[in-house]
């Protein structure tokens, strides 16, 4: 990294990005200072293994850089870019990912269910201590969203690889094709592991119309029985990130794209990064649109207005009269959510959402096991999933020595 870089930072003495702007708080001054590189991998990793994934997929704007000082009077510090750089670099050069064994956990054997950031966090952090890890991957390949949702122009799957393999470098075991409700059960774990950590993630779609030719954004990203969309109109309903990947990703197929939106773009969940890149990839975006029902490759959408309405933060899209209007397509995408996998959740004590429900701690109702990212509601960012597992890996630390 050269020095300007450095210099750009500002070195803030409140940190802004690193204390209110970063999910796992990132060491952000610290890294971007660091002129010795393995000095800097060795702070990027203090506090997350997966700094490569994060430095290109995290929404900067409305995190990091959104809060950084130098923003305000321009450009802020591209700490994203930084941030992959120095794990790039980390790699090119065989830099590895430090232990700091403590005896108290050596013997200590923990199963971590899901392969995710969160899940891949929780162990990395657990076995850099010596706790004897074992990750359950119900697919083939680890990586969770980073391997199965998000596009290969966004993340490119060496990357993920690459970052993979150098936390499972700690010692890390892993089995395959083990799923949670299926070949797998929480009562086997328990009785051969001292702690299990649940991160299997919200991957079922949640399917808010009915019809032929209706499929969730789960199933595109991961190209599970997708038809040909060459040549055809498709329209992907929702505002977040997955929305636009689901649209960049029906664009690069060749088909045209429609995001339909209830709500205005500012009311947009997804990063500013991300609707700009969708809009620059020619995608149409109906905002303030509610789909009605779709029939014979006719959506049948209304316009709404936001109004406020007590007791809720947001305003809420309402229908306007009389504004009914069609969009012909010949496939609809749902973005508009994930749900948990009912099946695999059932013995644990859930939140009025149906979230498996966690303390403080991360622990849940079961003896022995926590659980964090999506699957307790969390619902965010790759970031704030990564969050979990290393906060929950401090947890279970806690608990293996009392």
């Amino acid at each position: 990294m050269n020095q300007e870089k450095r210099d750009y930072c500002l070195n803030c003495i409140h940190k802004p990005c690193q204390l209110n702007g970063c999910p796992i708080q990132n060491r952000i001054p610290e890294f971007i200072k660091e002129t010795d590189e393995e000095k800097a991998y060795e702070i990027v990793t203090s506090t997350t293994l997966l700094g490569a994934v994060c430095g290109r997929i995290c929404p900067f704007s409305k995190q990091c850089e959104g809060l950084c000082t130098r923003g305000k009077m321009g450009k802020p510090v591209d700490i994203g870019g930084i941030e992959a750089e120095i794990c790039d670099n980390a790699i090119k050069k065989g830099f590895k990912i430090s232990k700091n064994i403590n005896l108290e956990l050596q013997d200590k054997k923990v199963a971590i269910i899901g392969g995710g950031p969160s899940g891949l966090e929780c162990a990395g952090f657990l076995a850099r201590e010596g706790v004897k890890v074992t990750i359950y991957e119900k697919h083939s390949e680890l990586g969770g969203i980073l391997t199965h949702g998000i596009p290969e122009f966004r993340l490119e799957k060496t990357i993920t690889t690459q970052t993979i393999n150098q936390i499972l470098e700690l010692g890390i075991d892993v089995k395959y094709n083990q799923a949670l409700g299926e070949n797998l059960t929480i009562e086997e774990l328990q009785n051969q592991y001292d702690a299990i950590y649940l991160a299997i993630g919200a991957n079922e779609p949640n399917m808010t119309l009915e019809g032929n030719n209706i499929y969730s954004a789960n199933e595109l990203l991961e190209y599970r029985n997708f038809p040909d969309l060459k040549n055809k109109k498709v329209i992907i309903n929702g505002g977040g990130n997955v929305a636009m990947d689901a649209a960049r990703t029906i664009k690069h197929l060749g088909a045209d794209a429609t995001i339909v939106y209830r709500r205005s773009e500012n009311e947009m969940p997804a990063s500013k990064e991300e609707i700009e890149e969708t809009k620059a990839d020619n995608v149409k975006i109906e905002y303030l649109t509610n789909i009605l029902e779709y029939k014979e490759n006719i959506a049948k959408c209304i316009k709404t207005e936001l109004v406020e309405v007590e007791n809720s933060i947001r305003k809420v899209p309402k229908n306007i009269p009389n504004s009914e209007f069609e969009i012909i397509a010949d496939y609809i995408v749902l973005a508009t959510g994930s749900l948990p996998n009912i099946k695999s959740i059932e013995k644990f004590e859930k939140n009025e959402k149906g979230y498996i429900k966690v303390n403080e701690k991360y622990q849940t109702s079961l003896e022995k096991v926590f659980a964090g990212g999506d699957i307790i509601g969390t619902n965010s960012t790759v970031a704030f999933a990564i969050s979990d597992g290393l906060k929950a890996s401090k947890a279970i630390k806690e608990y293996l020595v009392k």
